[in-house]
């Protein structure tokens, strides 16, 4: 178990040619945090997931996400950034989607599940860019707050939202619920 500065030391280290989706993953895998370092980043909201800015530089940021029982994120991508996460606190489900039909003349996409994958006890996860759009939930069946740790390479400000409703989707902003331990 590492701290959460030392996880950040780690991945700042790593070149940018290394600075891959498999290094990473396996960084992440074999580095997981000790809970009492990231507890400064939790910060919980009743009504949606939380996302809470610890680091961020030219290349990666990296945030804490506080989860409270039976919130899911949107369907979303990351606007063609890699993105790698673990759970140190709960359980979280993570569901991808792949694109069957698409008219960006009128903003259309039809998605249809692909695999899934569940996380917990600080494994980690990739977001493949070959098949990038996903959603992470925190099902009501698990019971339990969740928090998630995510790196993304490089940071982004804003990323594609899908609705499987009404077959659409639309570019929406990203903000932080707080920055580096302070809310925003």
């Amino acid at each position: 178990m590492v701290k959460l500065d030392k996880l950040i030391e780690g991945l700042r280290s790593i070149s940018d040619d290394d600075f891959t989706c498999g290094n990473i993953y396996e960084f992440l895998g074999e580095n997981p945090v000790e809970v009492d370092s990231i507890e400064p980043y939790f910060f919980w909201n009743p009504d949606f997931y939380t996302r809470n800015l610890v680091f961020k530089d030219e290349r990666f940021e990296l945030m804490v996400i506080c989860w409270e029982k039976g919130m899911t994120s949107r369907i979303h991508d990351h606007a063609g950034q890699k993105c790698w996460m673990t759970v140190p606190v709960g359980r979280l489900r993570g569901q991808n989607f792949a694109v069957a039909e698409m008219d960006e003349s009128r903003s259309f996409c039809r998605l249809v599940e692909t695999s899934s994958f569940e996380l917990s006890d600080c494994l980690a996860a990739k977001v493949e860019l070959e098949e990038p759009i996903h959603q992470v939930l925190n099902l009501p069946e698990f019971n339990e707050r969740a928090v998630s740790i995510h790196v993304y390479s490089r940071p982004f400000n804003s990323c594609l939202a899908y609705c499987r409703d009404t077959e659409t989707y639309k570019t929406v902003p990203l903000s932080y619920y707080s920055q580096y331990g302070r809310l925003s």
